[in-house]
């Protein structure tokens, strides 16, 4: 199932509507950062949710100097995780070799002490090492109305089904395919999701697979790598996670060239990346005036 108008005008149905593809729009970060918040969120989640006071702005600017993305999560009961402190997570979003690391603080201020730098560099936040994945669903939809109506039924689906890894996240980014889910610490965003493709992607990822027709991208990538890996992985019917390895990638004005390897083959594969003012439309729900999104367009794809 895919979005259906609503009464209003709604972002995901506008992007639905002009075909716009999800492939290549995963935001571009590695760095995450997610703690537990059951309260309201508010529109922007670090500023408006009731934080200690000053500890959302700090977070702000931390998000900036580690290029990081920071989260308030919460299950989809909205009940607290546990009753002897605050859930955070932290993840690392390595192509090759992603990390996920979990532990309870009993104050929200305590996530200041977590050193994003050394997760960045390869060492550890102060948490401890966690095993498998977790499925980050966003529902804010105090950010923009399609979180929460596309997102919410996603989280209940995926809650009832795996109520460990299930969590409700804010802004992720793209709330014009909503619903977004982005699973860690792979980093891998889906979106245009319904409770059904939700849980089709999750049981490829347990698989060690990728749903390609819901593939947003790998959020390690550049979003015309992430496009030129979900083409390339599109022509060679290559699903496993781990198939393909990006070994280099070069921008020359609009064009990216992105190196791949498949096995013992290597591939190069061309994207021509433009924002055509022809297709410009509200971006989100709150947007007050049109804007071109960037189009990708695979130019080139060649055996090397």
């Amino acid at each position: 199932m895919t979005p259906s108008p609503q009464t209003r005008w709604r972002c995901a149905v506008g992007s639905l509507e002009r075909a716009e593809p999800v492939a290549g729009t995963a935001t571009h970060v590695r760095t995450w950062l997610l703690i537990e918040h059951v309260g309201p969120w508010g529109s922007t989640a670090l500023l408006d949710a009731r934080l200690p006071d000053g500890l959302g702005q700090e977070l702000r600017r931390r998000a900036r100097q580690h290029t990081a993305k920071i989260l308030l999560i919460r299950r989809y009961s909205s009940q607290p995780d546990s009753p002897d402190g605050l859930r955070v997570f932290a993840a690392y979003a390595d192509p090759v070799a992603p990390r996920l690391e979990s532990g309870l603080v009993a104050d929200p201020r305590e996530v200041l002490d977590l050193d994003l730098g050394a997760l960045r560099a390869g060492g550890s936040t102060g948490l401890s090492p966690a095993d498998g994945d977790i499925y980050c669903v966003c529902t804010n939809g105090r950010h923009d109305a399609c979180c929460a109506e596309f997102g919410r039924p996603v989280a209940a689906a995926l809650s009832a089904a795996h109520p460990e890894e299930t969590w409700e996240v804010s802004h992720v980014g793209g709330d014009r395919f909503a619903g977004n889910m982005v699973l860690l610490p792979h980093g891998l965003y889906y979106g245009r999701l319904d409770p059904e493709s939700a849980l089709e992607a999750v049981a490829a990822h347990r698989a060690g697979d990728l749903h390609l027709d819901r593939l947003r991208g790998r959020s390690s990538f550049p979003m015309a790598v992430q496009a030129a890996e979900i083409a390339l992985r599109r022509e060679l019917g290559l699903t496993g996670v781990a198939d393909l390895r990006l070994t280099a990638h070069s921008v020359e004005g609009e064009l990216t060239h992105a190196v791949f390897e498949a096995g013992a083959t290597g591939y190069v594969v061309t994207v021509r990346t433009t924002r055509p003012e022809g297709a410009a439309d509200r971006l989100t729900c709150k947007a007050v005036r049109p804007e071109p999104a960037p189009a990708h367009e695979v130019i080139g794809m060649v055996e090397r």
